[in-house]
């Protein structure tokens, strides 16, 4: 199917959606459970925050559209939400009876477009009603449900599944891990500075101090500088934002590339530890950066550690690991992300 724009009409978001609802809930209100989604101003992970118990005066009905009206950084995104949810004050959900899970995400798609209007501080719920976007439409000048859907539906060749499941994942207990520095943990290697023009498009991906795409900001006409099978962290940019890199890549200068020390990385353990990371972007945020030499390298990661068969600590004190002669549990960080569903998937 193919997608003339030329011949789409321009619509209210107000008439596009009848039922524009406010988000209730602050995270002071939420109670400790694991049955409703805690969906709020972030473009990541379809909005939700955290997991909550269910709250009826508080929960919102799912087939909508989320609207993130407030929030640093990502005011104009816009999610579709199947399930029901309890929505912060930042979010506004809109409702159409012709919604489903296809044209929901075809609709988000196109509003997301519209957020370069709502950057540096500007605020979308006061103009969220007036707000035109152009869709598909009808001959009678209607939007066209049908076509958005079909046109979603030729896009998915099929359902993701997973043969694991979450009554076989091993439990994540970390009590018991221990702290490492970077520098004895990785072999760090900083990016090269590529002076980029409009005419050097071409097959080798370009990773940048990008949050989206697994940090890949363009293909480019250069050879790799990578080889693949690393960690790429950004310590400029999008701070502390880290992927994993199977394939041979061009490693920018506002990036490090992260391989372990004295032991090889596979996809599971390289996972482990890129979530880990994130984990602690929030150090990096307003505008700090994560200099490489002075604060990267001494940086501390907490990761689970090996342990002899009689259950006590294993200790290695010819290894440079740690002082304690702790040895990070490669085999379990790998063993614990093939547990969880979908990983059979990678």
């Amino acid at each position: 199917m193919n997608l003339d724009i030329d011949k789409w009409g321009t619509f209210r978001v107000a008439d596009l959606f009848p039922i524009l609802q406010n988000g209730k809930a602050n995270q002071g209100m939420l109670s400790d459970g694991n049955e409703c989604f805690y969906v709020g101003a972030k473009k990541d992970d379809n909005g939700v925050m955290i997991h909550c118990a269910y709250d009826a005066d508080l929960v919102q009905k799912g087939n909508c559209i989320i609207f993130i009206c407030n929030g640093q950084g990502s005011v104009g995104y816009a999610n579709y939400m199947d399930v029901d949810f309890i929505g912060t004050t930042d979010i506004v959900a809109g409702y159409n009876e012709k919604l489903n899970q296809y044209n929901g995400l075809f609709i988000a798609t196109i509003l997301c477009q519209e957020r370069p209007k709502y950057s540096f501080g500007r605020k979308w719920k006061t103009h969220l009603r007036e707000t035109e976007i152009k869709l598909p439409q009808t001959n009678e000048k209607l939007p066209d449900w049908d076509f958005m859907e079909q046109y979603i539906k030729t896009l998915r060749c099929k359902e993701i599944c997973t043969s694991n499941k979450t009554s076989t994942t091993k439990e994540l207990n970390s009590s018991g891990w221990q702290e490492f520095v970077f520098e004895n943990i990785f072999d760090i290697q900083r990016g090269e500075s590529l002076y980029m023009t409009d005419s050097e498009v071409g097959h080798t991906p370009y990773a940048s101090a990008s949050a989206e795409n697994n940090g890949i900001s363009a293909y480019i006409d250069v050879p790799p500088n990578r080889a693949g099978n690393c960690i790429v962290i950004n310590y400029d940019g999008s701070v502390g934002e880290a992927y994993y890199h199977a394939e041979p890549f061009f490693a920018s200068e506002k990036i490090v590339t992260a391989t372990f020390k004295n032991h090889p990385m596979t996809p599971y353990s390289a996972l482990f530890i890129t979530t880990l990371i994130m984990k602690e972007k929030y150090r990096f945020s307003y505008g700090r950066k994560w200099t490489v030499e002075s604060s990267m390298k001494k940086s501390v990661i907490k990761l689970p550690i090996r342990y002899n068969e009689d259950g006590t600590t294993f200790i290695d004190t010819t290894c440079t690991y740690s002082p304690e002669g702790y040895v990070p549990d490669w085999e379990w960080m790998e063993n614990y992300m093939k547990s969880l569903p979908y990983s059979d998937r990678i």
